[in-house]
This record gives C-alpha cells, structure tokens and sequence, in this order.
C-alpha cells in the first residue's frame, strides 16, 4: 500500500499537479482482533469504527490533528467545496474543510452507526450507547474515563437519565439517515 500511494505522489510531483492537489487518505475500519473477545469488524466499538483519515493540499495546515468525530461519507461534499461546487440538498453529511481550517471544532453533536438490523450506536463527546435489537440489550461507555469500552455502565440505575437521551438522540437520528428499523420492536434471534 505504501509503495502505491508512494506512486501516487510521486506522480502529482513529476507532473507540476502536487501544489494544487487535494489529497484525502482513509481507510476501511478495522478487524477486532480479538478484542472485546472479536474477531471481525461488524461491531460499533471504537478499534472497528474508527478509522485513520488523512487531508493533504494547498494550504492545508501541516501537523495538525483534530479529534473532532466526523464520517467518511463527509470526504464528498469537502471535494465538492473545494471545487466550488454546491453541495445537493439529499447530501446528508457536512465537508470537513470548516473543521481543518479552524472554523468550526465539531461538525455532529452525535455520531450514528448500524450494522443490518443487528446493531445500532450513538456517540456523543463523552459516551457511547450499543444497542442490540434482536436481544434487546445495551451497552454505555464513558469514553472519556474508559477509552477501551471495558466498563458496561448500561445496568447502573444512575445511567438511566443518560440512556433515556442517548435513545432518544439515537431515533432521531435514525429518522434523520431514514433507517427504518424500530427500536421498540425487539425482533427475536
């Protein structure tokens, strides 16, 4: 992969293009690998989800990292900025180039995910909520205090107010992506 890209760049320099490029560098999300006893990547925990994404090109800040959460589908409407060109009104999601030119610190107040109709996650600055509809089980994490999703706070009465929300935001969401599956209609495995 890095002898390709490496052709890539190598490329834009031989041909005057490299100063005048915009270049966005991610990847598909990631393998378990055994953790959370996984081994796949249809799970919403962060060592799947997560993804590196890298955006290179004329004055593009260098060495700057931004911890804001954003989705991959956000790389077409930032092409589409930076080509001038408006964004249709169906393109759900932001460009990015507010959040790399110091315009803006977060894009969303939550991230949605899902995976068919077996898993659906909403993250938000300092949580995570899993859901699971076909057991009808949740899972919440503090991201900030537990990093690595180890620490299931779902079942503590003290979470209740904070999972009422978190389902709350998730629906809206859903209606927002348009995704059909109900959440209060536990199906059976």
């Amino acid at each position: 992969m890095d002898t390709q890209v490496g052709r890539i760049l190598d490329a834009l320099e031989r041909t005057g293009k490299a100063d005048n490029t915009y270049i966005f560098f991610t990847a598909d999300h990631g393998l378990s690998i055994g953790h959370h006893g996984l081994m796949g990547k249809q799970n919403m925990y962060d060592h799947s989800v997560r993804v590196p994404l890298m955006v290179t090109g004329p004055d593009i800040p260098k060495n700057e990292r931004i911890a804001a959460p954003v989705y991959l589908q956000d790389i077409m409407p930032s092409a589409l900025e930076l080509a001038g060109v408006k964004k249709p009104p169906h393109v759900q999601f932001k460009s990015l180039m507010p959040l790399v030119f110091g315009r803006t610190v977060s894009s969303y107040d939550a991230i949605y995910g899902g995976y068919i109709d077996l898993q659906r996650m909403i993250t938000t600055d300092d949580y995570k909520m899993i859901y699971y509809p076909k057991i009808n089980k949740t899972l919440l994490y503090n991201l900030k205090t537990d990093p690595l999703e180890m620490h299931n706070l779902a079942d503590d009465p003290a979470s209740a107010g904070l999972l009422k929300k978190l389902r709350a935001r998730l629906k809206e969401l859903q209606k927002e992506t348009r995704d059909r599956l109900d959440l209060d209609k536990p199906s059976t495995p």
